[in-house]
This record gives structure tokens, C-alpha cells and sequence, in this order.
């Protein structure tokens, strides 16, 4: 379990196609401080951590987390959010973020304010019942408050801290990002599916 706060950004290293797996190497402040086994948020995709050599980890994607994801167009020297798993003692500052991507959206508008960033992303219109006004959504694994929300599209803004110490700052118009929604939503969804 994750907050949506990013504790550090790592760079795409070296990528190794293994089947129809992938496995990538991630050179990062915080990878020689991981240990084996351990689970950690790279783009808002929970992955377990492998091997750790020389201030680099590897983490693997199978099959079906390529395909609902945007791992699969990672290259090497991508920028990629990381986050260690929520210590249950300390304080949530974002919202709670389980690391499973629901959906990728793409970016589909960007504005450079006085001082912030604006970002306009679609979605698939299956989701639509997840997102609200002033909500909270994980992009990319970064904790974010939705607003100006549609059926298919809703905006982030972003501050100057965000954008310099996150990933976000390579997004472009036409970037995939990962889109995980609130949980608190989804177990209402299902609440009121099994009511009626």
C-alpha cells in the first residue's frame, strides 16, 4: 500500500526482454537502500524488487501488467516515479494507492501558468463512475486532486515541487500515463452493485 507521495525518481537503465516478460533495471538514490522482495510503487505499478547491484534495482512486468500499463513503452532514460510501500506509523499524506493501474489515460492538453502546470487527461468512459470533483486519483502514481471532471477527461494542477520532483515534468500532449482510482469509490461501486 502506497500514498501517492513520490520519495524519489529513478532513471531507465537497462531494459531485458525475457518471453513475454520484461524486466527493467532502474538506477535511483533510494535503490541501494531496497531490499530483495520488496515492494515498490514505479509509475503507480506495484512491482517486487529482484536484484540490487552497483545503486541500481531490477523489477520484472509480466504479460498482463504490460498490457495494462504503460510499462510496455518505457525506454531507457525515462524518468520513473518511485515510492516505497506506506509505513503504517507514519502520517498518509496523499491518499491510499494500492499500486494495481485500473486504466491508462492520455494527456491531452497542457498549460504553463504563472508559477503551476495544468493537465487535462482522458480516460476510458467505463471508469467514469470512480472519478468525482476535488477527488483523488493516482497518476502515475503521484497523488493528485481531479477537477473540471467529464465523463472521459478530468485536470490536475501542479505546483513547482511536483513538477520538479516527480516524473511529470516528461509529460507531453499524447503521453500514456497510469491511472489508478480511488479505492474508497470502487468499494462503493460494488457496495451499491451487490445492494441492488
Amino acid at each position: 500500500m502506497f500514498t501517492g507521495i513520490i520519495e524519489s525518481t529513478g532513471r531507465v537503465i537497462a531494459i531485458e526482454k525475457q518471453g513475454t516478460n520484461t524486466s527493467f533495471w532502474i538506477a535511483s538514490p533510494i535503490s541501494s537502500e531496497l531490499k530483495i522482495d520488496q515492494s515498490l510503487s514505479h509509475e503507480g505499478v506495484c512491482l517486487t524488487v529482484e536484484a540490487i547491484e552497483n545503486g541500481q534495482h531490477k523489477v520484472t512486468a509480466i504479460e498482463e501488467t504490460l498490457r495494462k500499463t504503460n510499462l510496455s513503452g518505457w525506454i531507457v532514460g525515462n524518468s520513473v516515479n518511485l515510492e516505497r510501500c506506506l509505513v503504517m506509523n507514519g502520517r498518509l499524506d496523499g491518499h491510499i494507492v494500492q499500486g494495481h493501474v485500473d486504466a491508462t489515460g492520455i494527456c491531452t492538453q497542457l498549460s504553463t501558468l504563472e508559477g503551476s502546470w495544468e493537465y487535462r487527461f482522458s480516460f476510458p468512459e467505463s471508469f467514469k463512475h470512480l472519478i468525482i470533483e476535488k477527488g483523488s486519483i493516482a497518476v502515475n502514481g503521484t497523488s493528485l486532486t481531479c477537477f473540471d471532471v467529464t465523463n472521459n477527461e478530468f485536470s490536475v494542477a501542479i505546483i513547482p515541487y511536483t513538477y520538479e520532483h516527480t516524473s511529470i515534468h516528461q509529460l507531453h500532449i499524447g503521453s500514456i500515463v497510469n491511472l489508478e482510482f480511488d479505492i474508497l469509490g470502487k468499494y462503493v461501486q460494488r457496495w451499491l452493485q451487490v445492494k441492488n
